[in-house]
């Protein structure tokens, strides 16, 4: 007799640099299941068919990563959140149904709960940086918590200017050149694009109008430490980090496809630690 082993994915063009298998499989190790997770190099255009037989592969649903979250979200059956932020991140089979959800809003707002309890006690002002799928997931998260003011700074303004019409009118569209003006008295700064990111240019801006007790949050895992919060520690200002949003945003996938809601522990977070810090000495 042969068992059947459940599986889960994640899927991107390219996907070789994602820690997720690490996460799952470290779950599925502490709490004794038969599963497994592995990375699914898909092209764009190979997409639509990938998801068509998600199920002949093996797989009970699987993460979506660049470039694919749009597209997983018009192939999909969406939940609220997900048709909110605009774009799916975790995907599953149900009932024969492709279903969908967006956990990196979870991942983020976990993520500065743990890093930074209290960072939205009386929290008025809130600036996003970038305006694409990952900005729209931390605004919406930001909404959700009640931030009544959230300037969006983007290079290209009219897409800014797509997420207040996404989200409403607490929404304020901003340009580089103001967000020094933006910054005045915020409690919370978060970098949603790739700046800081290895292989990419720092993203060096001056926090100093920022409140005293200010938070500062990246979704960048590679470095750790980006040039966003080593200014911010510079300033002795709490922060967090793109592993912690990584890693709470897993949890929500996991009990989809093994039925069994995980923890993000300080074990797991040392072993990717670990891994990321190798990789980068």
């Amino acid at each position: 007799m042969t068992m059947t082993i459940r599986a889960a994915c994640i899927m991107g063009w390219p996907v070789r640099q994602s820690r997720s298998p690490l996460i799952h499989r470290y779950w599925l190790k502490q709490h004794g299941l038969m599963g497994d997770y592995r990375r699914e190099a898909v092209r764009p255009e190979d997409f639509p068919d990938f998801l068509a037989r998600l199920a002949q592969r093996g797989y009970a649903g699987g993460n979506v990563t660049i470039p694919h979250k749009e597209v997983a979200l018009r192939l999909s059956e969406p939940d609220e959140r997900a048709l909110a932020v605009g774009a799916a991140n975790t995907l599953w089979l149900e009932n024969g149904k492709l279903k969908s959800t967006n956990t990196d809003v979870e991942g983020f707002i976990g993520a500065l709960d743990e890093a930074a309890p209290g960072w939205d006690d009386g929290l008025q002002k809130a600036v996003v940086i970038g305006a694409g799928g990952a900005a729209r997931a931390v605004v919406f998260g930001l909404i959700e918590r009640g931030v009544p003011r959230i300037h969006v700074v983007n290079r290209t303004l009219p897409r800014a200017e797509a997420l207040r019409e996404r989200f409403g009118p607490g929404i304020v569209p901003t340009s580089f050149d103001d967000l020094p003006g933006a910054l005045e008295g915020a409690g919370l700064v978060a970098n949603a694009t790739s700046l800081g990111m290895e292989g990419y240019p720092d993203l060096e801006i001056d926090l100093s109008p920022m409140r005293a007790d200010a938070v500062a949050a990246d979704a960048i895992y590679l470095p750790l430490e980006t040039s966003l919060l080593r200014a911010a520690r510079a300033r002795r200002m709490r922060t967090s980090d793109g592993l912690g949003m990584l890693l709470h945003q897993a949890g929500r996938g996991f009990e989809l496809w093994f039925g069994v809601r995980p923890e993000v522990t300080s074990e797991l977070r040392a072993r990717i630690e670990a891994e990321l810090l190798r990789e980068q000495n």
